[in-house]
């Protein structure tokens, strides 16, 4: 098979293709024939952290077709056309990914439409739920023409949504998927002591002004990549919390919920409710291009890569 990793720490310049055995699935796993694999921020953050085990095999979002199911497995069989979240392995032709991740893609629906709503998908709602936003609640999205950005701005709608973005040239996108008000990270101190809820996907150094957006009592759910730092004193004196999500922590914990926002989204998207974004189709050759356009934040909603038939 083919697949893209990297041998040394830096940017996007650092993918290479290369030839590896097939693998084998394992117990609770299953062999997916990739048709399609959503990049994601922390794929593409992966490359420069200098923590990260060399060679780099990234992980992420794929779709297609099971060809082989591990020991265990007894919901999916081979034919099966499913979306799955890898944690190594995905920008390849052929990807093992766990069970308990997998989905079942509807009839109708494609493989880039999969990649592009539901591991994405899964997030807005899990950080949704974990924030517990209320309906007289107004809430800042941050890195909202992001894969999953541009998915909560649209399933928090009924409220007042504030959505930020990296450059005045998004905000015309956001507004346009029901954002009620769209600031640019350089007008946040407008912001200060004015929301009640921040879903951040961005964190680093805006993390600090995210924080300050909040009225007092309000709360922050973290759920990116990009770490940050925020004084004790900051949230003490304005009553604040910071609520830290992880998929595969609220996957394991609130599975009952995980299944219900699964068949939510698909019902959504039928529905014509919900729209994934795709902002561009890459072939798999291409990864460092799309790399690129992640790194640059250029992106309204999603990247996808798709390998050779």
């Amino acid at each position: 098979m083919r697949r893209v990793t990297y041998h040394s720490h830096g940017g996007p310049e650092v993918l290479v293709h290369e030839s590896a055995p097939d693998p084998t699935p394992g117990p609770g796993e299953l062999l997916i024939r990739v048709e399609a694999i959503g990049v994601t921020l922390p794929s593409v953050r992966a490359t420069r952290d200098p923590a990260t085990p060399l060679p780099g095999v990234l992980g992420g979002e794929v779709a297609g077709p099971v060809v082989a199911v591990g020991p265990g497995v007894d919901d999916f069989a081979p034919g099966d056309r499913v979306t799955s979240l890898t944690f190594s392995g995905s920008y390849t032709d052929l990807a093992v990914a766990p069970a308990m991740m997998a989905s079942r893609i509807p009839p109708g629906a494609t493989a880039v439409q999969a990649v592009s709503l539901v591991r994405s998908g899964h997030v807005a709602l899990a950080a949704l739920h974990t924030a517990a936003l209320r309906p007289d609640e107004s809430v800042l999205i941050t890195g909202a023409a992001s894969g999953v950005g541009h998915l909560l701005v649209q399933l928090s709608r009924s409220r007042r949504v504030v959505a930020a973005v990296g450059s005045p040239e998004k905000v015309d996108f956001v507004r346009s998927l029901g954002a009620h008000e769209a600031v640019t990270y350089a007008e946040l101190p407008g912001l200060a002591g004015k929301v009640d809820v921040v879903l951040d996907a961005v964190g680093g150094d805006l993390l600090p002004a995210f924080v300050g957006a909040l009225a007092p009592g309000g709360r922050l759910v973290f759920f990116n990549s990009g770490g940050g730092t925020v004084p004790a004193y900051e949230l003490l004196a304005g009553a604040k919390t910071i609520t830290g999500m992880t998929m595969r922590q609220f996957a394991a914990t609130h599975r009952a919920r995980y299944d219900e926002h699964e068949a939510t989204l698909w019902r959504l998207l039928e529905a014509g409710e919900l729209r994934p974004v795709v902002h561009a189709e890459f072939p798999l050759a291409e990864a460092t291009a799309a790399h690129a356009v992640i790194e640059a934040r250029a992106n309204l909603g999603k990247v996808v890569l798709r390998p050779a038939p």
